[in-house]
Order: structure tokens, then C-alpha cells, then sequence
């Protein structure tokens, strides 16, 4: 999936309010608010001085005309921090039949009401086949060299997801929980417990229930990103 619009650099000044960081352009010094479309602590990622990646826009109807899309570790890796990205590049693949795990699959239905009030990432449908339900999670932390974590933080509505699963896997059908990597320095992938005991322990139940766990991670560059390879789970 590319990113509609070509990113420009800037250096990160303060990430704010959860949805705004000010950042100076690189080349032209102007300062300027982006959108930051993460709800998540970003841990590690918003340092002030960090190098990052903006994708400019002139739609009138948004007040801030750039979005915050990659921190740039400038070491030949970068993160991606827009959570809404994941999805996106995942429904792409999907549509594709790219991904292994649900090749068989034809028919691909995003944001599909279910459970109490929820809504499922994708429902994945084919001839003969269980219904799959499948829970996209983003996973940006990373606090030892080659991991992946999630959560950064507390998330009560990621554990309430756990137990729509649990449910959907009960009743016959097939559930997933698929983590999204948007990070390119990552090998294996783990649960943050320290963070979120109370996810941990979602994620176990939902696990003994039948929820199936697969983890994918991401080719990212100012170009693009892109669901690549899946990653080993140490949980």
C-alpha cells in the first residue's frame, strides 16, 4: 500500500493531546501541527528530537494539513505509528489472498457489527468454510532489541475484544487475533504483561477457548507499507 501523498521529513518538537505533534519541516525550518493517528502511549517513539515522516494534504475539510505516518530510527528501520494504516494494507492482502492462513478465503467483509456493540476488523467467508473473524491489533513498542510487545498501555477495549472472540470460537466459528508489526527491526513478538496484566489474561483465556494467534510484520519505507512475513511468538 502506498501512502497517497509523498512524505516529507521533519524532527518531532512534542507529541500532545494524544493527537497532535509539532514538528519542524527539514529543508524549509516552518513549524507545524500534524495529526497523530494513534491513541496509544507511543512509547519510545515520541521523543523530541526524533526524526519523522509526514504526508502532507490540501483537502479544506481537515484542519491540520499533515499527518504524522513513520518515525525514522535512522538506522535503516522505521516504525509506523498511523494505527489506521494496518488495516488497510491488510485488507489489501486479504482481497489478494496473499496471506497463507486465509488464502482459502474469497470473500472479504471489513467493520462487520458483532458480539455486544463490537465490530470485527474483517469477516472472511468462503464456500464450505467456517466463518473466520479476525481482530487486527497494531504493535508499535518494542523495549528489547528484536522484540515486539503489545500493549503499550492499558487497553480495556482490547480485552473486551479478546472475549468477543472467545465467544465467536465457542459458537463454531473461527477467531483470530492477528498483531500487525509496524515496525521493520522485529523478529518475535510477546505480550507486554507488566503493562496490561488484566489483556494478559484475556489473551490466555481467548487462547484456552479457541482463539487462534497469528503475528505478521510489515515492509516499511517513506514509500509505503506492506504486510510481509510472519514473525515467532514467544507467549
Amino acid at each position: 500500500m502506498r501512502f497517497q501523498t509523498d512524505l516529507v521529513s521533519a524532527t518531532l518538537t512534542r507529541r500532545y493531546k494524544r493527537f497532535l505533534a509539532d514538528c519542524v519541516l527539514e529543508g524549509s525550518g516552518a513549524e507545524i501541527t500534524a495529526h497523530c493517528a494513534n491513541p496509544g502511549s507511543m512509547m519510545g517513539l515520541a521523543e523530541p528530537g526524533m526524526r519523522v515522516w509526514l504526508e502532507p494534504n490540501d483537502d479544506p475539510k481537515r484542519k491540520l494539513k499533515y499527518g504524522w505516518r513513520l518515525v525514522d530510527h535512522q538506522n535503516g528501520h522505521f516504525t509506523g505509528v498511523d494505527t489506521s494504516l494496518p488495516n488497510r494494507a491488510l485488507k489489501m492482502a486479504l482481497q489478494a489472498r496473499e496471506l497463507a492462513p486465509f488464502a482459502a478465503y474469497d470473500r472479504v467483509r471489513p467493520e462487520v457489527k458483532y458480539g455486544e456493540n463490537s465490530r470485527i476488523d474483517f469477516l472472511l467467508q468462503g464456500d464450505g468454510l467456517p466463518d473466520a473473524y479476525v481482530e487486527v491489533k497494531s504493535v508499535t513498542l518494542s523495549r528489547q532489541a528484536g522484540r515486539a510487545e503489545f500493549p503499550d498501555s492499558v487497553t480495556a477495549r482490547g480485552a473486551k475484544h479478546l472475549g468477543e472472540l472467545a465467544t465467536m470460537a465457542r459458537m463454531g466459528h473461527r477467531a483470530v487475533m492477528l498483531y500487525l508489526v509496524q515496525r521493520t527491526d522485529c523478529s518475535s513478538f510477546a505480550l507486554a504483561e507488566d503493562i496490561d496484566p488484566t489483556y494478559a489474561t484475556a489473551y490466555r483465556a481467548a487462547r484456552d477457548a479457541g482463539v487462534e494467534t497469528i503475528c505478521y510484520d510489515t515492509n516499511i519505507s517513506p514509500k509505503g507499507i506492506a504486510v510481509s512475513g510472519m514473525l515467532d511468538i514467544a507467549i
